[in-house]
């Protein structure tokens, strides 16, 4: 790693420099009406405090291009007679790639006569999601410290988001459990987009999105719009961008986490403007151990992925696409190889897991006139997982003696669909209405002997089930400062026939600089199919399925907003919420056991005979304080406090396992311009994280050394709290692009946790020591990544 990073640097530092000459790049893109896509010809786009002006005109198909933009950050401002006009901040722009805008306006309700810049860094692309909803850029994933080139530890520097652990990415939002998260990517639901992703989780502990290939995306954590459901904790409803219309570009990576990527994209047809973007990734730490290097882990995760998004361009018969991600990832963990210290292995177990997952969809665009377009997504995923475990009966590990006690097989097929027809009806009002139908196949397998001499079958299914989701909302501007959003989804389950109607509505003020906001909505949620599909064995030798007549997890949504733009390039948010949260699956029995502390693990607990009567609220404020990308530095700081409680079938309110009640992050970083035409910057961002601890339910130590494994106490659940979370991540960069060619070279070296704090992950038994302790989240980490694009 070390000579790695030499290596690297060195070749960043020896590139030509001293030719001092203007250095730009092209900046185009597309400029539609943000209700109905149709292009705006002839709306401008100015680069901000450009002297001369340095701009361009939108032709009839909505395209710009502004050739010899200076390098650099840098702000445009956009105007269209009749519209709204807005402002897009901090566009960075290189020598090795060109930059294309995708811009949106909304129609202006009364004759302007100034103009009036309402755009906003972090505003939503989904026009009807109005409250607890923010965007963010492939460019932020990269440039915060501490990413690892993840889209969902990205999210986790947003108020009211905290992530379960340093080794996964499971998000934990206000204080829901990560499997309240909804994926969605292009209009269409996909499955966990991970790797080493397990059957009913959202996350895991390597992410198989390339951020890279990602446009402008949105994140909510509340009160969603009408055309989201099945999610009561957070949605991501992703992007793709579509590949250079115009010339062939090409991205190298290589990162510690993402691996080694090769990226191509180009033109298709430039008649039509269709084109083509794709990506490949390989596991670092594969490669390391197949070149002899030291990885610093025996168990060597081996991953790969790809990504392609292919814009078909305009026909006759309206715009397609094609898109798709294929991922794969496999880990062995050899107990007589393995460190002791490990967090997913024992020493006197061999197991051997992986996934793999694919997903290829289709969207198609249908204009009706100038005012409407029906929009239609399909798509195909297959989801693959598998677990084998084998123990030892002693600490000598002779392979002949091993017995094979854990065997886990899933395989899921899903087909989907949505449609969804968006009309203008005036200037004021809009509408959109949709209906998706999501069909699975599910054949799992879960046989397990490692407490019984025998196998025993935990769970077994080999069917077909459908979720049904129509949804319909209206967008109401009652003026030019107020917005009405409401509408209805509604959802119906055949798998035992649940079904579910869920209002929503929302109502936003803006003048000037102030922005109040106010959402409602009532959400719903399919339980997790490892939680239907558990069944175990009764007394009288029966078996117990009854967790497949588990109806929704609901949950009422109350949100207050108010943000203030208090000076140029500045902003505070403030956001309080209230959720209430009904008919969560607990025991049949008087317990403290519930599923809303459930998926922040590979695995759920083993529990049949659940029935939908527990209870939860969350309860909480959040600020944010953000200092846009200018003049060569940003900052962002989120403060949240909360409170998160759930009831069991004994009625008792307790913590949740989420409930760390509260969260800290800043986040800052600077640019330094350097060489003599100043076309190279030195950047170095930071980060500080502060959480408070997870709860969890204590071991039963005496109970545990009878029974030869980990029992807990039951009679205490939630009753246990770990220390606090701290984590202090700085992160340096060197930004190069070449005087000669269209070449540009990004290096960043990343350190992670800095202080090496000792951040607990689990307290867990051992059963070979017959003790309880502690195992710990990852020290002390250096993070790289080196980047060039042409």
């Amino acid at each position: 790693m070390k000579k790695l990073l030499t290596f690297l640097l060195l070749a960043c530092l020896a590139y030509p420099t001293a030719q001092a000459q203007n250095l730009t790049q092209t900046v185009k893109g597309t400029i539609l009406d943000k209700v109905t896509e149709q292009p705006l010809v002839g709306a401008t786009v100015l680069l901000a405090e450009s002297n001369p002006p340095i701009g361009s005109t939108a032709d009839e198909n909505g395209n710009f291009s502004i050739p010899n933009v200076p390098i650099g950050r840098h702000k445009f401002i956009v105007q269209f007679i009749g519209y709204e006009s807005a402002t897009i901040p901090e566009v960075l722009v290189t020598t090795g790639k060109e930059v294309v805008l995708n811009i949106t306006l909304a129609e202006s309700l009364e004759q302007l006569n100034e103009i009036v810049l309402t755009g906003d860094k972090g505003a939503p692309n989904n026009d009807m999601a109005e409250v607890s909803t923010r965007s963010f850029s492939m460019e932020e994933a990269t440039r915060y410290s501490g990413g690892r080139n993840d889209v969902g530890r990205l999210v986790s520097n947003f108020a009211g988001v905290g992530t379960s652990s340093d080794s996964r990415n499971d998000i934990v939002v206000r204080g829901n459990s990560p499997t309240a998260v909804l994926w969605r990517m292009e209009g269409i639901p996909i499955p966990s987009p991970n790797h080493y992703s397990t059957l009913g989780t959202t996350g895991g502990p390597v992410s198989a999105l390339n951020p890279n290939l990602l446009r402008n995306s949105d994140f909510m954590t509340g009160a969603f719009a009408s055309e989201y459901g099945n999610a009561t904790g957070a949605v991501f409803d992703l992007a793709l961008r579509n590949g250079n219309k115009d010339k062939f570009e090409a991205t190298f990576q290589l990162n510690a986490f993402s691996g080694l990527e090769a990226m191509i994209e180009a033109p298709i047809s430039k008649k039509n403007g269709s084109s083509f973007v794709a990506s490949y990734r390989y596991s670092f730490a594969a490669i390391g151990q197949s070149l002899g290097l030291n990885v610093g882990t025996s168990a060597v995760p081996k991953y790969q992925d790809f990504t392609f998004n292919a814009n078909l361009g305009n026909t006759k018969a309206g715009k397609f696409s094609i898109f798709g991600i294929f991922a794969g990832s496999n880990i062995d963990f050899i107990g007589a190889e393995i460190d002791t210290t490990d967090l997913f292995a024992n020493k006197n177990e061999d197991a051997y897991t992986g996934s793999r997952m694919a997903v290829v969809g289709v969207k198609h665009t249908l204009n009706f006139g100038t005012n409407s377009y029906l929009r239609t997504v399909l798509s195909y995923s297959r989801e693959k997982g598998f677990y084998q475990a084998h123990r030892y009966p002693n600490d000598k590990n002779i392979f002949e003696e091993r017995q094979f006690f854990v065997d886990v097989n899933n395989l899921t097929i899903g087909l989907r669909g949505n449609t969804t027809f968006t009309t203008k009806l005036s200037a004021k009002a809009n509408m959109r209405i949709g209906f998706l139908i999501e069909n699975n196949s599910l054949n799992t397998l879960v046989n397990n002997r490692t407490y019984t001499p025998d196998w025993v079958t935990v769970r077994q299914f080999d069917n077909t089930t459908n979720l049904i989701q129509p949804y319909a909302q209206l967008q109401y501007r009652l003026n030019e400062n107020l917005t009405f959003n409401g509408g209805v989804h509604g959802q119906f389950f055949t798998f035992n026939g649940s079904s579910a109607l869920e209002p929503r509505a929302s109502l936003s003020y803006t003048k000037n600089v102030h922005t109040l906001s106010l959402g409602y909505g009532l959400h719903s949620q399919t339980q997790p199919m490892p939680v239907y599909l558990y069944q175990a064995k009764r007394a009288d030798g029966t078996i117990d399925q009854t967790n497949r007549d588990l109806g929704f997890t609901r949950a009422h949504h109350l949100v207050l907003g108010y943000q203030w733009k208090f000076a140029s390039d500045w902003r505070v948010k403030f956001e309080t919420y209230y959720q209430s949260i009904f008919n969560a699956p607990v025991d049949n029995f008087a317990s403290g056991y519930s599923v809303l502390n459930e998926g922040a693990d590979f695995i759920f607990n083993e529990r049949a005979g659940l029935v939908n009567k527990g209870k939860g609220s969350n309860t909480g404020i959040e600020m944010t304080i953000e200092k846009l990308f200018s003049k060569g530095y940003y900052l962002l700081a989120t403060v949240s406090i909360f409170d998160s409680k759930y009831k069991g079938s004994d009625g008792i309110a307790r913590n949740t396992t989420f409930n760390t009640r509260n969260i800290f992050n800043v986040l800052g970083g600077k640019e330094f311009k350097i060489g003599k035409s100043k076309q190279n910057a030195l950047t170095f961002d930071t980060r500080v994280t502060y959480s408070g601890g997870k709860y969890f339910t204590p071991i039963n130590l005496q109970a545990s050394k009878q029974a030869g494994r980990q029992v807990l106490d039951e009679t205490n659940f939630m009753a246990s709290r770990n220390p606090a979370y701290f984590r202090f991540d700085m992160k340096f960069g060197f930004r190069l692009n070449s005087t000669k060619r269209k070449i540009s070279q990004t290096f960043f070296l990343d350190f992670q946790n800095v202080t090496n704090r000792q951040n607990v992950f689990q307290t867990r038994y051992n059963e070979q020591r017959q003790t309880i302790g502690q195992t710990y989240q990852i020290g002390f980490f250096p993070d790289v990544l080196y980047r060039v694009q042409f």
